[in-house]
């Protein structure tokens, strides 16, 4: 028998997480995986429209650690379920990408505006939903066990998205736009 993908076990509002616990689909673990699983959603569109190989190939490692992410937030935290984890050197990986790419950039003045170029504004959307995501796991963290990486590693990644969306803007000739308070 072929698999099927409806179940019909969601409609009454409610999912199941890897261990087999159901839950309210607006529970703060479903909201804090569902934002992770649409981060990884932009991150694709950002790759598929991509040229740089090296970034293409970063953003790639990126969403399976986001995967990664995802499969811990969707565990039963009461069950021992055998499950992908992060670690440091994933947090390190964004560190090292980041500080290759501000190498060739020039030093901000100003902060700046999302845009300049389609594939920019992608950057800045991505991060916006990173951001988002971080503030689910945070929420999510206050009210029960979540690995202090999961955070720190979204949190890298925003700012890693802010300096792709710069790097990408500079080899596309793309112009920064400097915010003005105006009067």
């Amino acid at each position: 028998m072929a698999f099927k993908i409806y179940t019909k076990t969601g409609d009454k509002g409610e999912t199941a997480l890897f261990g087999g616990k159901r839950l309210p689909k607006s529970d703060p673990r479903i909201e804090a995986y569902g934002t992770v699983d649409e981060l990884n959603s932009w991150m694709g569109l950002l790759g598929a429209a991509m040229e740089p190989a090296e970034q293409k190939s970063q953003l790639q490692e990126i969403q399976n650690r986001l995967f990664t992410i995802g499969s811990m937030l969707a565990a039963d935290p009461s069950k021992q379920l055998n499950i992908p984890t992060l670690s440091e050197s994933h947090i390190h990986f964004l560190e090292g990408a980041i500080d290759a790419m501000e190498q060739t950039l020039p030093p901000l003045k100003s902060f700046i505006l999302p845009g300049g170029h389609p594939l920019v504004a992608q950057c800045h959307i991505a991060r916006c939903v990173c951001r988002r995501a971080e503030r689910r796991v945070v929420a999510l963290s206050a009210a029960e066990a979540v690995s202090p990486l999961v955070v720190q590693y979204l949190n890298r990644l925003s700012d890693y998205l802010f300096v792709l969306s710069r790097f990408i803007g500079q080899g596309l000739g793309a112009p920064e736009i400097p915010w003005t308070a105006g009067d």
